[in-house]
């Protein structure tokens, strides 16, 4: 079974800009984001699963992502890929000198940060999302509060 059009259309309006930033946090690079995306909608149009929710769909849209991601970063062919120029981002978010020290941050602490901070997920739906406990994104939100830290000085955080 598979989606209509319409729904899939909704679905990338509603949820596309969302999965796109998701993704390059973990790609760091904005044309494997897009490919990471585009694999989790046609997965999402080959599977047609029943959402309970608008929040329940966008949870499973994440996940996928997620997990698209995951193998990439961890493919054989990314382990030789070199790319051209991280810079070329042109997202306002990711074209602030926050974003630029944040993306040096190990991919545990990254993904969490990006997730609490950018994308407004609770601690709670951030475990869900990435498949660890709430105490586990916890740790990884203070200890990636202290790196940050530690690279942007106490200054930042106290001004």
């Amino acid at each position: 079974m598979s989606r209509n059009k319409k729904s899939v259309a909704q679905a990338i309006e509603k949820f596309g800009d969302s999965l796109m930033r998701v993704a390059f946090t973990y790609t760091k690079n904005m044309d494997d984001a897009q490919d990471m995306v585009q694999e989790a909608f046609l997965r999402y149009i080959r599977k047609a699963p029943a959402f309970e929710s608008q929040e329940h769909e966008k949870a499973w849209l994440l996940r996928v992502v997620v997990n698209i991601c995951k193998n990439y970063v961890n493919s054989a062919y990314k382990k030789g890929y070199t790319p051209l120029d991280e810079t070329l981002a042109t997202n306002d978010t990711y074209s602030s000198g926050l974003w630029e020290v944040v993306s040096t941050l190990p991919e545990k602490y990254r993904i969490v940060i990006h997730l609490f901070y950018y994308e407004g997920y609770s601690q709670k739906e951030i475990a869900k999302i990435i498949g660890r406990t709430e105490s586990a994104v916890s740790t990884r939100l203070q200890r990636g509060r202290e790196l940050l830290r530690i690279k942007l000085g106490d200054d930042f955080f106290y001004e």
